[in-house]
């Protein structure tokens, strides 16, 4: 697998099985299963074999996409996002 795309995708199963997982603990083992996949590839040489293998980690990850993704609070999209934001400073005259 190309490095830069096999740990895009490795992030992302992660991200995606955080927001699934309830609880960290939970995560942890989802996180151990998900890295022996990805181990288990990792001496893939031929390009179409590797360009199949992400294709179907494609597909798996669209397939599993949350509905309600977790969001850091502050984050666009999160539950405190702009909230009490700064009063803008007028130029006094």
């Amino acid at each position: 697998m190309p490095l830069n795309a096999g740990a895009s995708l490795y992030r992302r199963s992660l991200k995606l099985a955080l927001d699934w997982a309830v609880h960290r603990h939970i995560w942890r083992g989802q996180a151990v299963y998900i890295r022996s996949l990805f181990e288990a590839n990792k001496h893939v040489r031929d390009p179409r074999q590797q360009k199949a293998l992400l294709q179907e980690t494609e597909k798996l990850l669209e397939t599993w996409k949350h509905p309600d993704p977790y969001r850091a609070p502050t984050a666009p999209g999160g539950s405190k996002y702009e909230r009490n934001i700064p009063a803008p400073q007028l130029p006094r005259e």
